[in-house]
């Protein structure tokens, strides 16, 4: 629906939800468009959109001179349509998504993970028009898909785009007029369609795979059980679609995340009811990233969003079973930290300046990034869905054996072959390491790998396994 007044000259018979009519503009769209992209034609008729009588021109019409606009037909568009157009009618939506991490995907061009699309995948052998001097096909295939690619316009006015970074519908591009973001990701063109939106499928698109599972997670919690046992009573066309009064029976990620609850309105910042943030090597607090990144959230604390989300929760759950669950939640973040996080990151540190000055020049690179990027994320992503195998075998489990098996092997090595060094600086570092090595594995959560436990601990658990075959005999 269209949320707030149409201010620009093609929509200036504007109502409440649209146009009186099609415009003249928008109407010879139409006429050739029916013919030439039939499918094209069906979809924007199926929206509301085409109910709204809000056709092609009202989208993609472009002043003269701005950067990607071209004369077509005797109209001056865009090949893109952006957030900052989707805002002549979206205004107070796109303002939400523009503060919220979905933005600001894009900017993963300058992290780790695009390193390794770039360079230890990839190479510079996809050579365009807008890059002369290449691009790793990796990343343009790969990262820009689902975070965005700097969209770049073609010199010439006519509209062109680098075929690197077009066709793409990352959540985060980067686009010629200066915004963030695409509405498409989630609203796929040209239907547009909110149905599509509310369902999982949409949003495992980018959710997905080693590092952040959440469809996968989805799929094995009981909401994702539920959801796929009873979709046909799901009602993803209901306009207003407010949890416990137009569906009951199941959550879909943007239930959680997004959608309206009797108490609290669409929000368009998915971290609004997100009370920790489970993408770093340490979870922190969601306002705290906010804060790093300039974004308005930064205002909000996690515990505010944590009683937006058990709003949500008690549509379903009585407010026990959501505090203990959240105790659960709140331990497991805790226990990934303290033991693995917090002492895999200072070792880590420590061994910096033995390694060789490469990023993912080192196994030992490639190791630590596992276990906090894929296995640690999956470890916190399972508990805060509910997802137990994801949170154990394919989480803990898998933190635990590389930190125990490779990681610390590895440290050991490296500091054993540099402490009779001849280089001053890394003889002082591999005793650092050393000591470090020792300090951490001397304290209680490491103890048991040293054949240190706790003999209190240690007779609690033998305890333990002797009432275990009692109670089953």
């Amino acid at each position: 629906m269209l949320a707030v007044p149409l201010c620009t000259t093609a929509l200036s018979m504007a109502g409440a939800i649209g146009l009186d009519a099609i415009s003249p503009e928008s109407a010879k769209c139409i006429e050739c468009h029916k013919k030439e992209n039939y499918a094209l034609y069906q979809q924007w008729g199926a929206s509301k959109h085409y109910r709204g009588n809000v056709g092609c021109y009202e989208c993609h019409k472009a002043k003269p001179g701005e950067p990607d606009a071209f004369m077509h037909e005797g109209a001056s568009i865009a090949t893109l349509v952006t957030p900052k157009d989707c805002s002549r009618c979206h205004g107070a939506i796109v303002k939400e998504f523009m503060g919220s991490h979905h933005a600001k995907a894009g900017r993963i061009m300058g992290s780790l993970d695009n390193v390794l699309a770039e360079v230890v995948e990839g190479n510079r052998g996809m050579i365009t028009p807008g890059f002369p001097q290449g691009n790793s096909a990796a990343a343009v295939n790969g990262c820009w898909q689902c975070h965005g690619s700097q969209v770049k316009v073609l010199p010439g006015g006519e509209g062109k785009l680098d075929p690197a970074t077009w066709p793409n519908t990352g959540i985060g591009r980067i686009n010629p007029d200066g915004s963030e973001g695409s509405c498409s990701a989630c609203h796929s063109r040209h239907t547009f369609s909110a149905a599509q939106a509310r369902h999982p499928d949409t949003c495992g698109k980018c959710h997905m795979g080693p590092d952040h599972p959440q469809k996968e997670i989805y799929e094995e919690s009981k909401h994702g059980i539920a959801f796929f046992a009873n979709i046909d009573k799901m009602n993803l066309d209901s306009p207003k679609w407010v949890v416990g009064e137009d569906y009951s029976a199941a959550p879909t990620c943007a239930t959680c995340h997004m959608s309206a609850t009797k108490d609290q309105p669409v929000t368009h910042d998915v971290g609004m009811r997100i009370s920790w943030n489970n993408r770093p090597a340490v979870s922190i607090r969601p306002e705290i990233s906010d804060a790093k990144m300039n974004l308005p959230g930064q205002h909000v604390k996690w515990d505010q969003r944590r009683k937006n989300m058990k709003n949500v929760c008690s549509n379903c759950h009585s407010g026990k079973w959501v505090d203990n669950w959240y105790v659960q939640y709140d331990s497991l973040i805790e226990l990934y930290n303290e033991k693995f996080a917090k002492p895999g990151l200072a070792l880590y540190a420590a061994a910096k300046p033995l390694l060789k000055p490469v990023k993912f020049g080192n196994k030992i690179d490639f190791v630590w990034f596992e276990i906090w990027h894929h296995e640690g994320r999956r470890a916190r992503h399972g508990a805060s869905m509910m997802g137990p195998d994801y949170t154990h075998w394919h989480g803990t489990y898998e933190v635990a054996k590389h930190f125990y098996s490779e990681y610390i092997p590895e440290l050991e090595e490296l500091a054993e072959k540099n402490e009779h060094s001849e280089d001053p600086v890394k003889k002082e570092a591999a005793a650092k390491l050393k000591e470090l090595l020792a300090k951490t594995l001397e304290h209680e959560n490491h103890r048991w790998f040293t054949g240190k436990m706790n003999p209190e601990e240690k007779a609690a658990r033998k305890k333990a396994a002797e009432d275990f075959k009692n109670r089953y005999k």
